[in-house]
């Protein structure tokens, strides 16, 4: 068993004294406060803990090991990045979900959900739980609250500070690229029977841009910052994907700004791994030379049976298959999904990002619930450097890291938006860019594009190659227009085997009717 370096820890407590904003009573959305702001503002070492509580709220659930002692009750139960997973995933070119009705993935993969999806809705209130979480911090984190410590922990808790803005900003950008119109609040707004207005994704977008923009000169370099926070690389990294999709967001196109904020992020000094299966293995903490930003998963320290352990074992089948999952570190297979065909068909011979196992299986799928048909992806595995077992899956979960932000991203994001007209950088930096990647990927020049290869189509294609299983697919096939329409089909979209076209509402997931309830300034448009 590995020892991470990981910088926060967790204390067992939620630091807040009231209940989530505008939460619904029968869902118990409210966070299980054990004691009082005043008792936990106290010293730098409490500051740190509750950083810490908003930093692996996105991978565990509650208190206790494996989310034991909840800080929510929710439909399904599962921690942040299990939900985020799959409202990306399931209903895309990428994934094909094993246990429809069991795991409640149809609606989602089938893109048919509606206001009362328990995955949607789950995802709705993780998210504005962990605002909640930002927004006590930082009521409790002002000049005047910190005054009365020494100058080094005012500059300390400043970074801190610093850190939980770029968190909220995290979340309301997926709050945003998710439901769109939400409701907003900050650590300004009245404690209590408050109830937050409707934002437009303008003013969401408005609102990301400046907290980031303010934040990140108190954030740590990418040099300087311990590993399992947020640097001033993942705040640029967050502007970037921002602005990358401001044009479907609010209208409006943002690309030069997109390459100035990859430009930022660069100039932090980051380098791509050479190996890229290193970077989805259980030593990927040492790979702060292309991750910009990672939530931490430890076995021992920080358990989840979300995040990269439902990955993990999730890609692992566990009925007749031939599949050894011994090889990838697995104790427990869930056999929770597999590829759709069109995946792995986007690459080509010799390059090795292809991560899949074939022996018996079909690529292409006549029933998506039939674990012989498509292909086990094994990208994402739970071994050493040394090809070792980090943990017992059964008991700990795996013990590899989730890579939120890479090095790779920011390549592709700068030569989608020099693509797309934006000023700043170069068509010839973009193709070294993408080829840096490339070859990588086969190891040699073997895949280096000509000037004349480099388009969108392209860049669309290249995205899933290099990304694939890491929460990015929906989004980017929204900003291609190809998520909801007739322009790209795979097997199953919409619910039919050889795909089709379905209504454009399903590009924005709809608030919980739950919510709707409860706050009567929120409305869906189209559900």
């Amino acid at each position: 068993m590995k020892s991470k370096k990981i910088a926060i820890n967790t204390l067992a407590l939620a630091a807040l004294t009231m209940p989530m904003a505008s939460c619904t009573s029968d869902l118990d959305q409210y966070p299980h406060t054990e004691t009082t702001s005043q008792q936990v503002y106290t010293s730098t070492e409490n500051y740190e803990s509750v950083l810490g509580k908003i930093y692996t709220s996105m991978v565990t659930t509650g208190q206790g090991k494996g989310g034991q002692n909840s800080d929510l009750s929710s439909n399904m139960g599962y921690d942040y990045m299990r939900c985020y997973f799959n409202l990306q995933e399931c209903g895309t070119d990428e994934v094909a979900s094993t246990w429809l009705s069991g795991d409640k993935t149809s609606g989602i993969t089938y893109l048919q959900w509606d206001a009362n999806d328990p995955w949607v809705s789950d995802m709705y209130y993780r998210i504005y739980y962990n605002i909640t979480l930002c927004n006590e911090f930082l009521r409790n984190c002002t000049d005047t609250k910190i005054s009365t410590f020494s100058d080094t922990d005012q500059q300390l808790l400043r970074h801190y500070r610093a850190e939980a803005r770029f968190m909220r900003a995290l979340f309301y950008y997926h709050a945003l690229d998710l439901f769109r119109y939400i409701p907003f609040v900050d650590e300004n707004d009245p404690v209590g029977s408050f109830t937050p207005p409707r934002y437009t994704p303008a003013q969401t977008a408005a609102f990301i841009e400046s907290e980031l923009k303010s934040a990140v000169t108190d954030m740590c370099p990418a040099s300087e910052c311990p590993y399992g926070r947020a640097s001033q690389g993942a705040a640029y990294t967050l502007l970037a994907k921002l602005y990358l999709n401001d044009e479907v967001y609010t209208g409006q196109a943002k690309y030069t700004e997109c390459i100035d904020a990859c430009n930022n992020a660069i100039a932090q000094g980051y380098t791509l791994e050479s190996d890229y299966s290193k970077l989805f293995n259980a030593d990927n903490d040492k790979r702060t030379n292309e991750i910009i930003f990672a939530l931490p998963v430890d076995a021992q320290k920080t358990v989840s049976w979300g995040s990269t352990t439902y990955i993990i074992c999730g890609e692992m089948g566990n009925t007749s298959s031939d599949l050894n999952v011994a090889d990838y570190g697995v104790k427990s297979a869930w056999g929770m999904f597999r590829s759709r065909g069109e995946l792995p068909a986007k690459f080509e011979t010799g390059d090795n990002r292809a991560k899949f196992f074939t022996k018996n299986q079909t690529q292409y799928l006549d029933d998506i619930t039939n674990q012989s048909q498509g292909y086990f992806m094994t990208k994402w595995t739970n071994l050493t450097d040394a090809g070792q077992t980090a943990s017992n899956t059964a008991d700990g979960g795996v013990d590899t890291d989730y890579p939120m932000f890479r090095l790779a991203d920011v390549y592709l994001m700068y030569a989608e938006a020099v693509l797309r007209g934006g000023n700043g950088g170069s068509y010839d930096q973009a193709l070294k860019y993408v080829n840096a990647l490339r070859e990588r990927a086969y190891g040699n020049t073997d895949g280096d594009l000509k000037q004349s290869q480099l388009s969108l189509d392209y860049i669309i294609d290249e995205r899933a190659r290099e990304l694939y299983l890491e929460s990015e697919r929906r989004t980017d096939l929204i900003r291609f227009g190809e998520f909801t329409t007739s322009k790209y089909l795979w097997q199953w979209k919409g619910g039919t085997k050889d795909g089709m076209a379905v209504d454009n509402k399903y590009n924005i997931y709809p608030i919980p009717n739950t919510e709707l309830t409860a706050n009567p300034n929120l409305y869906n448009e189209n559900y």
